[in-house]
């Protein structure tokens, strides 16, 4: 990966195989593929969309490089993200995740991910699914913004998260701040911010729509 080899601005990045990509990529295969498959794709699965959030709360303060390497272990520590069982954990549960490397070890998160699945639980059983409710603060349908030409005009926070935020934390959410959720907004596909002149711009919406993609 070649950063700027070739392309018009800070905001794009240049693979080996000459596409041009979202200039947060970098050179690691595992962000490459997350950026050209996942990334921006719409997500209607409600599974899937507890998954993303729990893992943008686990970011903060970390590289999403590092959540991507232990994705598939977070997976399997916390039974498949099923919010039901994760709602379900006590302190034996919580000890056994603070002693699993193959995770973020950060008690608050851990806590965190179980207060959110309750939190999930209650959310559901007022309004149906995560994916309606969530996908009601864009309209039903991705907003599409415009086409960043350098890194600084690509937006950490919006009104879209900033509501949902609001939201999400007057229901008993917890890591659900609005840069937060400007992340997961991006990246379940409820926003395209693809920069200008990346090949995925725009194409997020015609690829498939349920799922994690793993």
């Amino acid at each position: 990966m070649r950063e700027n080899g070739g392309a018009a601005s800070d905001a794009l990045v240049v693979g080996e195989d000459g596409r041009a990509r979202c200039w947060w990529c970098g050179a690691d295969q595992r962000y490459v593929a997350y950026h050209d498959e996942e990334w921006g794709v719409p997500v209607h699965d409600d599974r899937a969309l507890f998954e993303r959030l729990m893992l943008e709360g686990f970011q903060a303060g970390l590289s999403w490089l590092t959540i991507l390497r232990k994705r598939e272990h977070f997976a399997r520590a916390f039974d498949g993200w099923d919010p039901a069982v994760v709602a379900a954990y006590g302190e034996a549960d919580v000890a056994r995740l603070l002693a699993d490397a193959g995770i973020v070890r950060n008690r608050l998160k851990v806590a965190g991910a179980v207060t959110n699945a309750r939190a999930y639980l209650r959310l559901v059983e007022e309004v149906g699914s995560l994916d309606r409710h969530v996908w009601g603060f864009v309209g039903g349908a991705p907003i599409v913004r415009p086409r960043a030409a350098s890194r600084a005009e690509v937006p950490a926070t919006s009104a879209e998260s900033d509501a949902l935020s609001n939201d999400l934390r007057r229901r008993g959410f917890t890591f659900v701040g609005s840069t937060i959720c400007y992340a997961f907004l991006q990246s379940a596909g409820l926003v395209d911010d693809h920069a200008a002149g990346c090949w995925k711009a725009g194409r997020g919406r015609g690829m498939s729509e349920e799922g994690t993609g793993r």
